[in-house]
């Protein structure tokens, strides 16, 4: 039995899918909220009857800081893949990310050595790597600067990291893969395929900032090749092309038959207005949508180096342009426009 965490999230539910391919027998936790319709939306991207496959599934309800629920999913579990994540760039929401993040990872890393769990793949991100200088590619050997201005969700995985390094010094074989942004079909009205919804209604700016993407397939399958081989104990980053915000956002709108956008957002406008957003959510209240760490990462420059897991499994990735082409095709097939 495999136990997958997060599927009813972007990477979780492809990564089901994928494993159910291969007819493995799979047990997924969820939340009490989940919404389950989007993990048959993204079966329907790969076959005509979701259903069939999405029945095969043993959801069970348990909550990552829920010890005694955990416990139960656990049982008869012989490999854990951990895509469960708390995601937001509020500071407010700091104790959320800890919670969730750290002591839900250390939950699933403690009850990984208490069932003898055979390997744990814990999906991390890019976020938690470090720094270099004038776009010199970051790869795995880069250190994590502490001091550095990291946004809580990086050190909530970073930390999160540290708990499955930990779980490795106590005799758990785990691997670690950080993807760059995850691009892929589904989820449209959150996270990235939130992006794809914005450029198909119209975008008109962009930022100078530059990335390394991944598409979600290329996640899955390399948790999955990373599971089956004898590779323990080692971190991988996990990106198929280093582009810039505007390439991204010019190749969505021309796969949308859209203009691409033209007006550049420098970066005093984005302090300005996470400023302004900051000081109306305090007086009006309101909900605020854009914070110092994502105005920061919007034209922040990132390059990543890909040789290690290139190598380690002989893996060619799919395209960006690919990944563009597939997504579109599949927000057509399932969202109005």
């Amino acid at each position: 039995m495999i136990l997958v965490t997060g599927g009813t999230g972007l990477v979780g539910a492809h990564l089901l899918y994928f494993l159910l391919k291969e007819e493995n027998n799979v047990r997924a936790i969820h939340r009490s909220t989940s919404d389950f319709t989007l993990v048959k939306q993204v079966f329907s991207y790969y076959i005509e009857n979701p259903e069939v496959l999405y029945n095969k599934i043993e959801w069970m309800e348990a909550n990552l800081t829920d010890i005694p629920a955990l416990t139960l999913a656990f049982v008869g579990v012989k490999k854990v893949y951990h895509a469960a994540a708390y995601i937001s760039f509020n500071p407010k929401h700091f104790y959320k990310l800890k919670k969730s993040n750290i002591e839900g990872t250390a939950n699933i890393v403690n009850l990984c050595l208490h069932f003898g769990i055979k390997k744990l793949c814990y999906i991390s991100s890019v976020a938690t790597l470090g720094s270099s200088e004038k776009l010199t590619p970051i790869n795995e050997e880069v250190p994590w600067n502490p001091d550095a201005d990291n946004s809580d969700y990086s050190l909530t995985k970073y930390g999160a990291e540290m708990e499955v390094w930990r779980g490795a010094q106590e005799g758990l074989d785990t691997v670690i893969v950080n993807p760059g942004i995850i691009l892929g079909s589904g989820f449209w009205n959150s996270g990235t395929g939130a992006i794809f919804s914005k450029v198909n209604k119209g975008l008109s700016y962009f930022t100078e900032g530059e990335m390394g993407f991944v598409d979600v397939r290329d996640v899955a399958a390399i948790g999955i090749q990373l599971m089956e081989c004898p590779i323990k104990n080692e971190l991988f980053i996990v990106v198929s092309e280093n582009i810039s915000y505007k390439k991204l956002l010019t190749t969505i709108a021309l796969a949308f038959g859209k203009t691409p956008p033209k007006t550049e957002l420098k970066p005093w406008m984005l302090n300005i207005t996470w400023r302004l957003d900051t000081l109306k959510s305090v007086v009006l209240g309101s909900k605020q949508n854009l914070f110092k760490s994502t105005a920061n990462a919007m034209v922040s420059k990132k390059n990543y180096d890909n040789q290690k897991i290139k190598k380690a499994l002989d893996y060619s990735f799919i395209s960006i342009e690919e990944t563009v082409k597939n997504s579109v095709s599949n927000f057509r097939k399932t969202t109005a426009f």
